[in-house]
């Protein structure tokens, strides 16, 4: 890992059920998951989600927060991780009581709807995949990526619900029969059309220091940017340059990151990045929750990491930064001021 690091956001709500309701609820989430589960065990814990509204509540707020620590949906997570030992439940129990009593603004940003759980293509937590279209395209989904296939006789369209894609498009097998099909990215924000053309397009969940919207860097060729809402304002953005944008405006054109697919070969390259935004995009290939302390924000930090590391990053951190590493457990972990920085 080479590395030269230099130096030196946001809560709105806490769940408002008692603590001692949040470990009910953690605690039979646990128990359900764990193996095997009898009949009696599945009736009582019925009765108690039943026996007053708190109580479902908190229980559905312990299945969310349960999908964070696996990268997988409700109780699969824990499914999982429950196959331990009695001491790993426990830091499970822990986390989960933890978490469900944390703020919701960067624990929750991440929290994945139905339909990117049931996409046709979904990788997990620090996972990349590449799939051969049926037009001969190649797709790659970058860590936590949902992603839709809809190719029909008018048009080869993705639809883009989280994480991150690269598309490298090819001729349209259709344009021998006298159509040629549209290729076409749709995420929340618009619609991004390929005019021939090696593309990255990274959903509003891959930066959430910024406002929510779309970012495309072109590589090669050019594409076409349609907002969902002001469908009549596009912008064709050329090889080289990268584009954000909202559901009504997209922002001027910038010069392309150049290491902006350096993630494909497994790899984030970042030069003077502030050190908030280098752990979001860490916690983005790994399990569970990763934070950085506001008072660590500003420190800034250049090099080369390999993705599938992510924790030899972590507590490669404080050899070169005033920062320490703090586990809570292994599924929370806080980036914090050094005990020891004058």
């Amino acid at each position: 890992m080479a590395k030269r690091m230099t130096g030196r956001t946001s809560s709105p709500e806490t769940p408002s059920f008692e603590r001692a309701i949040a470990r009910q609820a953690a605690q039979w989430l646990v128990k359900l998951h764990d193996t095997p589960v009898s009949a009696a065990d599945l009736d009582a814990c019925a009765r108690w989600r039943a026996a007053h509204p708190e109580h479902e509540r908190a229980w559905q707020r312990a299945e969310q927060v349960s999908s964070k620590l696996g990268g997988l949906p409700g109780g699969i997570a824990l499914q999982s991780l429950n196959r331990g030992s009695r001491v790993e439940r426990r830091a499970v129990l822990k986390t989960l009581l933890l978490l469900m009593s944390a703020p919701v603004g960067y624990a929750t940003y991440r929290t994945l709807p139905w339909e990117q759980w049931s996409a046709d293509l979904r990788t997990g937590a620090g996972e990349r995949r590449t799939v051969a279209l049926a037009d001969g395209s190649e797709l790659i989904l970058n860590t936590a990526t949902a992603v839709d296939v809809r190719f029909d006789a008018q048009q080869r369209l993705l639809v883009l619900h989280a994480g991150e894609i690269m598309i490298r498009t090819a001729r349209d097998p259709a344009t021998a029969q006298g159509s040629s099909r549209p290729f076409v990215v749709r995420t929340a924000q618009g619609n991004i059309r390929a005019l021939g053309t090696r593309f990255i397009v990274s959903a509003a969940d891959t930066h959430p220091t910024m406002a929510p919207a779309t970012r495309v860097t072109v590589l090669e060729h050019a594409v076409e940017i349609r907002p969902a809402i002001d469908a009549g304002h596009t912008r064709v953005v050329e090889a080289g340059q990268q584009v954000s944008f909202n559901g009504s405006e997209i922002g001027a054109p910038q010069p392309a990151d150049r290491y902006a697919a350096a993630w494909v070969d497994g790899k984030l390259i970042v030069n003077a990045m502030r050190l908030d935004d280098f752990v979001a995009q860490l916690g983005r290939y790994r399990r569970g929750l990763l934070r950085c302390d506001p008072q660590t924000a500003d420190l800034r930090i250049s090099g080369a990491f390999q993705l599938d590391n992510i924790d030899g990053i972590l507590n490669a951190l404080p050899d070169t930064l005033p920062v320490a590493v703090l586990y809570r457990s292994r599924y929370w972990v806080t980036v914090i001021p050094s005990p020891t920085a004058s």
